[in-house]
C-alpha cells in the first residue's frame, strides 16, 4: 500500500463518517476496572471539527470517582488531536492520541494509543438509526492486558448554543446515564423470546454488502443457563445453537455449534466465540441500550459483530435488536 492509498483528499470535503458525527456529543460514560467493577463516571463533551480542509478532534470533561484508576484517567487539560480524515483510514495524528479508526457505515472501529492515559484503546462507536444517539465503548489496554473500560450512550447537538429542546435532551441523557451506567448486562432469565432486527453487513474493505435479518431466540434452562438459537438470513446465511452459562459479569458459550466466552462491563457485553469445525471467529459487543436498575433485562440491544475467517477480518455486522416475547 502506498501513502496515496490512505492520504485524504482535502478538496473532496469531509468524509461520510465525519459528516455523520458532525456537531457536539454529550455523554457521561462509566469507567470499569479490568474485572468489570464499576469505578466512576467521566463527564464528556466531544466534537470532531472539519474546517478549511483539516479535522481536529476535541474532548473536554472530567472524571468523577475512579477509585484506583482515578490518578491515571484524570488529566489537567482537555484533549485535542489532529485527524487525517478519510472514509478508509482516519489517522489520529496526535499529540494526545496516535492510531487510526476504520468506519463501516454507522460504526467505527478505532485502535490507538493515549500518552496521557498511558493506555492503548480499542474504541467502538455505533451511531443508531435516529442519527442522534451513539453507543460508545473504549476497552483500555497495557500491551495485550485489559486494564479497564469506558462505555455509555451519547446524544448529539448540532448548534453551538443549545436551545430549550437540546438542553432538556442532554440533561435527560446525563441523568439516565448516571442512573443506568453501572447496571450489569443481563438477558431474560425466565422469559422465552427472541431478540430480532435488521442489521447492516459491511465487507472488510468497508463496502456495504447488504442487510441481514438477525434473530437470537432464547430458551432459559435455569437462572444461569440459556439456550441461544441464532439465525442470520439475507446477505449472510448462518444458523447455530449454543448454550450460554452466566457467572456474574462473565459468560461462557458451551456448544454445540460455537464455543467461547464474554465479559461485561456494565451494560456492554464483549463476547468472542468460535464456530465449531470452522476457522471462523466472531468478536462482538452487545449493549443493552434500555437497561435500568431492577430485576429485569434490557429490551433493546445495539450489536456489532466482527467476523474473521482464517484470522483475517471478513465482514462487520451491526444494528439494533428488539426483544419479542414468545407467544
Amino acid at each position: 500500500m502506498t501513502s496515496s492509498d490512505t492520504t485524504p483528499d482535502k478538496a473532496a470535503g469531509p468524509s461520510a463518517w465525519q459528516r455523520r458525527i458532525a456537531g457536539e456529543w454529550h455523554g457521561r460514560p462509566s469507567l470499569f476496572d479490568a474485572e468489570g467493577t464499576w469505578a466512576g463516571y467521566e463527564d464528556i463533551k466531544r466534537s470532531s471539527v472539519y474546517r478549511d480542509g483539516a479535522t481536529t478532534y476535541y474532548m473536554d470533561g472530567g472524571l468523577e470517582g475512579g477509585g484506583p484508576l482515578a490518578g491515571r484517567f484524570r488529566l489537567g487539560a482537555p484533549f485535542a488531536f489532529g485527524v487525517a480524515d478519510a472514509d478508509t483510514d482516519r489517522i489520529y495524528e496526535g499529540p494526545d492520541f496516535h492510531g487510526s479508526g476504520q468506519p463501516y457505515g454507522s460504526f467505527v472501529d478505532a485502535r490507538y494509543y493515549g500518552p496521557g492515559w498511558q493506555v492503548g484503546l480499542n474504541t467502538w462507536n455505533q451511531v443508531l438509526d435516529d442519527g442522534m444517539t451513539q453507543v460508545y465503548s473504549s476497552v483500555l489496554y497495557e500491551g495485550w492486558a485489559v486494564v479497564g473500560c469506558f462505555n455509555g450512550l451519547y446524544t448529539r447537538t448540532t448548534e453551538p448554543e443549545l436551545d430549550a429542546e437540546a438542553s432538556a435532551r442532554v440533561a435527560e441523557l446525563l441523568a439516565a446515564e448516571t442512573r443506568c451506567g453501572p447496571v450489569p448486562f443481563v438477558l431474560p432469565t425466565k422469559e422465552r423470546g427472541t431478540y430480532a432486527g435488521r442489521c447492516e453487513l459491511w465487507t472488510a474493505d468497508q463496502k456495504p454488502a447488504g442487510t441481514v435479518e438477525v434473530a437470537v431466540e432464547l430458551q432459559p434452562v435455569d437462572l444461569l443457563r440459556t439456550r441461544h438459537h441464532v439465525t442470520w438470513s439475507g446477505a449472510l446465511e448462518r444458523e447455530f445453537t449454543v448454550e450460554r452459562r452466566r457467572d456474574g459479569n462473565r459468560s461462557f458459550l458451551e456448544g454445540p455449534d460455537a464455543w467461547g466466552s464474554a465479559r461485561a462491563f456494565g451494560r456492554a457485553n464483549f463476547p468472542v466465540w468460535h464456530l465449531a469445525g470452522e476457522a471462523v471467529e466472531v468478536k462482538g459487543r452487545e449493549f443493552a441500550v434500555d437497561a435500568a436498575p431492577g430485576m429485569n433485562a434490557g429490551r433493546q440491544l445495539a450489536v456489532v459483530y466482527e467476523l474473521s475467517a482464517g484470522n483475517r477480518l471478513e465482514s462487520v455486522l451491526h444494528g439494533t435488536l428488539t426483544w419479542q416475547p414468545a407467544a
